[in-house]
């Protein structure tokens, strides 16, 4: 492997370096394929090792890195596309879902959660808990809230718990018509149950989307979805076939 000498530029020689290693990785290196070692690539580009690791730490942050530990550095798969904004209504669980259920219990929601759905302060609705994951790792956990009203058959099967019941919850929910649902989504902090299931740190960026799920006039159902902010991007519309990369360390496409 040769040496390559970066050219003097205004601006953090890190940075500077992020933007070389990203086209690297762009060209050189594929999809799950490990870096070389610090040291060899510090030689490479001429710089110091406390350089390199902030531009691989830079790089992790968007994304484009993964550190597994007992494997090393690898390239990072493509980032998931979270449609919000679709003119598609179709209720949790529905076709093309790409969630995968874990849970279903009875629990009390929070109060911002109960005023959303009219419920009791004091009364259970279902929780069903269910992630994504995309080339073998987990990118977003949700909770999903429904209302004992939304699926008032739901006493008829015989699924007491784990991921069956929360199957059920989620057929019962699509017998309903839906009317529409609306999305927001913020910038936000991983709390430790949502960084446990993500595989990330307490306090991560992360991605939070919030739906309601509208049917006959009222909130039939509410879901909180915590998207790993450096594994996911948003699109918007129904296609979500757009995808334009700014500055020269990422190609559009």
């Amino acid at each position: 492997m040769g040496t390559t000498q970066l050219e003097p530029v205004p601006e953090p020689k890190y940075w500077h370096l992020k933007t070389v290693l990203s086209e690297a990785l762009d060209s050189e290196f594929a999809v799950g394929e490990i870096l070389p070692n610090e040291r060899d690539l510090a030689a490479r580009f001429g710089v110091a090792r406390a350089t390199l690791r902030q531009a691989l730490e830079q790089l992790e942050l968007e994304g484009r890195l993964q550190r597994r530990r007992g494997v090393g550095t690898t390239v990072a798969p493509p980032r998931v596309g979270v449609a919000v904004g679709t003119e598609q209504h179709v209720w949790p669980g529905g076709t093309g879902d790409d969630w995968q259920p874990v849970d279903s219990t009875p629990e009390v929601p929070p109060a911002s959660v109960a005023a959303a759905l009219e419920t009791g302060a004091e009364e259970a609705v279902h929780l069903v808990r269910r992630s994504r994951v995309s080339h073998g790792q987990p990118v977003a956990a949700e909770l999903l809230w429904v209302p004992a009203s939304s699926v008032p058959d739901l006493t008829a099967i015989d699924a007491p718990a784990g991921a069956a019941r929360a199957r059920a919850v989620l057929r019962e929910l699509q017998r309903r018509e839906l009317e529409g649902r609306e999305s927001a989504v913020e910038l936000g902090s991983a709390r430790a149950d949502d960084a446990k299931q993500l595989d990330r740190l307490p306090g991560a960026p992360v991605l939070v989307v919030t739906t309601r799920y509208v049917s006959e006039g009222r909130t039939a159902a509410l879901s909180v979805a915590t998207y790993r902010a450096d594994t996911c991007r948003l699109t918007f519309g129904d296609s979500g076939g757009v995808e334009i990369h700014e500055g020269p360390e990422r190609r559009a496409s």
